[in-house]
């Protein structure tokens, strides 16, 4: 049982990296913030500036 248990956590660490979950929340803790709708609406423009708004080269 403690083998699935284990799968288990690393199965939903990954789940949360993958949906941001883990991001959000380190995102929160550099800027002292609390979960808050602002906080996620900001931290997704922020994300989203970084992807598609930086330049490219080549």
């Amino acid at each position: 049982m403690s083998r699935l248990r284990h799968w288990t956590s690393l199965l939903l660490e990954l789940l949360r990296e993958l949906a941001d979950e883990n991001a959000y929340r380190r995102h929160l803790a550099a800027h002292g913030q609390a979960p808050s709708p602002e906080a996620w609406r900001k931290f997704c423009d922020e994300r989203l500036k970084a992807r598609f708004v930086r330049p490219r080269c080549c």
